[in-house]
């Protein structure tokens, strides 16, 4: 077991960033000791050698994307070799963990779990009973998500595949290398759609500020000019949070950064911007979600569509780019909110500001959703496919599946052409005025609108 390549990390899909699922179980695997190997198969393929020396194959699933391809890893390894085990971890597994338990996993961890991956690890090797293991799920034995503080060490990131094959930050003087990092996992909120709330019940855990910077320094080491700050929300902890960018700008002054924050959070502590701003931030991801307060209601966002309003003015006196993201296919959305959508997106000045994918983005509910026991969800709820990861959901209103399958097609398509996001949002209105019967500005009104930006940007185009 700790021959190189005796245990085999994967990582599935992290957004387009050098995969924290990979470093952070190197990191705990080799102070104990071990040298596993590490692939992540959204950048390389997985080939049989790795897979044929493997007695325990760890694969990375924070989300349904990567859990969709870490199912197709898992069949490869179980045909390949047979008597490895196999431990998904992750949101997602957690979330599908009967499922997973049935078929393609023998173990799941999720939560604060590098440290049982480790004891994972040891009894595998020593022949013990994995039932002691701490929080295991098993095929006879489920057990919950770890919420105990770790003991943090420094992920470990030489092995993996150079940061300049993930995603790069895009601004108007060129592509600069980001790396990655977390300050804090878990949230405190417990948005009814999110994957965490099941997971860490409204329990957050802060990073401690020597092991972030000791990472951000290694990714400064490897070329990295920006830094991603991947916390569910980087304003969970603020004081955490200030502390350590101004720690970092004192030590990498020429950094900058960006990070993901609720609106509710960017309201509360508004007072914080221009500090973020100063220490280098350049733009803050945010869960806009949808400008319907019924929709932002059943969704339990803690926020209002004139609470987003608000935010955008604030942001604009702070000079700071918010990036919102969307989820505008939900039961309850209508024609007249997606069209308003578009208006205000326009209005305000935010075309360059959001990704076209994001238009396209429909509301997936797994096993364990919060939305699930909700009343508003019950006549619109389907039966849950297993190997979908997800249940099935149908609009009331036929036109808004119509609009989605359109939208879907046309963002994917102008992705594949590289087309400039003005130019795809364009299309996006035409599409919805056809099927919704709503006129779309013209032409020439909306390229004097639209004016073109350059917002900064990492090249990876899903936020969430």
């Amino acid at each position: 077991m700790r021959q190189p390549g005796g245990i085999l990390l994967v990582s599935c899909y992290e957004l387009g960033h050098q995969p924290l699922g990979l470093a952070l179980p190197l990191g705990f695997l080799e102070a104990a000791g071990f040298r596993p190997e590490a692939v992540d198969v959204s950048r390389e393929p997985l080939n049989r050698a790795r897979i044929a020396s493997a007695r325990l194959a760890a694969l990375s699933v924070p989300m349904h994307t990567a859990l969709r391809l870490g199912v197709r890893v898992a069949g490869l390894i179980r045909q390949e070799n047979p008597s490895c085990h196999i431990c998904l971890h992750g949101h997602y597994a957690a979330l599908n963990a009967d499922y997973l338990l049935s078929g393609p996993a023998d173990s799941i961890l999720a939560g604060e779990c590098e440290a049982s991956l480790v004891d994972l690890a040891c009894s595998l090797e020593a022949g013990r009973d994995l039932s002691e293991v701490s929080g295991l799920s098993l095929p006879h034995r489920r057990a919950a998500p770890i919420r105990r503080r770790l003991r943090f060490v420094v992920p470990s990131r030489e092995r993996l595949r150079p940061l300049a094959n993930y995603a790069s930050l895009e601004e108007e003087s060129g592509i600069r290398i980001a790396g990655c990092v977390q300050a804090s996992r878990g949230c405190l909120h417990l948005c009814r759609h999110c994957p965490i709330p099941p997971v860490y019940q409204g329990r957050f855990f802060v990073i401690p500020r020597e092991v972030v910077l000791a990472d951000i320094r290694r990714q400064v080491e490897l070329g990295a000019t920006h830094i991603t700050f991947g916390d569910p929300d980087f304003l969970n902890g603020p004081g955490h949070s200030l502390a350590l960018v101004a720690e970092m700008h004192r030590l990498f002054p020429f950094l900058t950064f960006d990070f993901t924050a609720k609106i509710e959070h960017l309201l509360k502590h508004a007072s914080l911007l221009p500090k973020l701003k100063d220490a280098g931030c350049l733009f803050v991801v945010s869960a806009v979600e949808s400008l319907s307060d019924r929709v932002l209601n059943i969704l339990d966002k803690g926020h209002t569509r004139r609470d987003v309003e608000t935010v955008l003015d604030l942001f604009q006196s702070a000079r700071l780019t918010l990036r919102p993201s969307l989820v505008p296919f939900t039961p309850w959305s209508t024609p007249s909110d997606y069209s308003e959508l578009l208006d205000f997106v326009q209005e305000r000045d935010l075309v360059d500001a959001v990704e076209p994918v994001q238009f396209s983005v429909r509301r997936l509910i797994p096993p364990g959703s919060g939305l699930l026991d909700q009343p508003a969800m019950s006549p619109h709820l389907g039966a849950l496919v297993p190997e979908s990861f997800s249940y099935t959901w149908k609009h009331p209103d036929e036109r808004m599946d119509r609009l989605h399958r359109r939208v879907s097609s046309e963002v994917e398509q102008a992705a594949h052409r590289r087309e400039a996001s003005e130019e795809t949002f364009l299309r996006i209105r035409r599409i919805c005025s056809e099927i919704i019967g709503r006129t779309a500005p013209a032409a020439r009104s909306m390229t004097e609108t639209v004016l073109r930006r350059h917002v900064p940007r990492l090249t990876e185009s899903w936020f969430c």
